[in-house]
């Protein structure tokens, strides 16, 4: 998934999360094993390439943080929600129909295994500082409303869950969020962190 920013039909910023868990998985390595063989491969803890987190970033030339618009809003709330533990919320906004499509190629079907997905996220990171960096929501003729997030998670691994047994290694995680709304509240999701840089600043921390 990308947020871009565009002047004149060209991109002159962008935030992008690969689902490279997915790819580790299809090659028959759990996100982990991976991003140790991109460590090894890329020289070792001190020459490889660096996972993203707020000390590499650059200021580039957006600074906007989205639009108004009661879709990205709603959305915009039931995530701020989850994120503060308050899983009610998802019976509550979501369509009991409701497919969500995740990291590392997960498919979740209803209020259950959507709630086990964001629930198993944010106990990996049971200190963690949740933020909303930019909101879109959009209404368009012959479409359903829909919103995109793109939000950040920065603590530290000190909980079981999602990233496995506690390393109590820092861990910044960007995430971004796409939710289509129907008549009986959100129906499809689709959320992509990237796993394996996850698993990378675990290692990197390591040593």
């Amino acid at each position: 998934m990308a947020d871009c920013h565009a002047i004149n039909d060209q991109i002159n910023d962008e935030w992008l999360v690969r689902d490279q868990g997915a790819i580790a998985l299809q090659l028959g390595k759990t996100p982990m094993e991976y991003a140790r063989e991109l460590i090894e491969l890329e020289g070792g803890t001190e020459k490889c390439v660096k996972p993203f987190t707020p000390a590499l970033d650059i200021q580039g030339p957006y600074r906007g943080k989205g639009n108004e618009s009661e879709w990205g809003d709603a959305y915009q709330d039931t995530l701020k929600r989850i994120m503060h533990a308050e899983f009610s919320v998802i019976p509550d906004v979501y369509d009991r129909a409701c497919i969500g499509e995740y990291a590392s190629n997960q498919t979740a079907l209803s209020y259950g295994e959507i709630d086990q997905f964001w629930m198993s996220l944010r106990s990996s990171l049971p200190d963690a500082e949740f933020k909303i960096e930019h909101v879109m929501g959009n209404d368009d003729a012959m479409m359903s409303p829909r919103a995109a997030i793109r939000w950040s998670l920065h603590g530290t691994h000190s909980g079981y869950g999602l990233l496995g047994k506690p390393t109590q290694q820092p861990v910044y995680i960007m995430g971004i969020s796409h939710a289509e709304f129907g008549p009986w509240g959100i129906r499809r999701e689709y959320t992509l962190i990237d796993e394996v840089a996850i698993s990378k600043q675990i290692l990197l921390g390591q040593g």
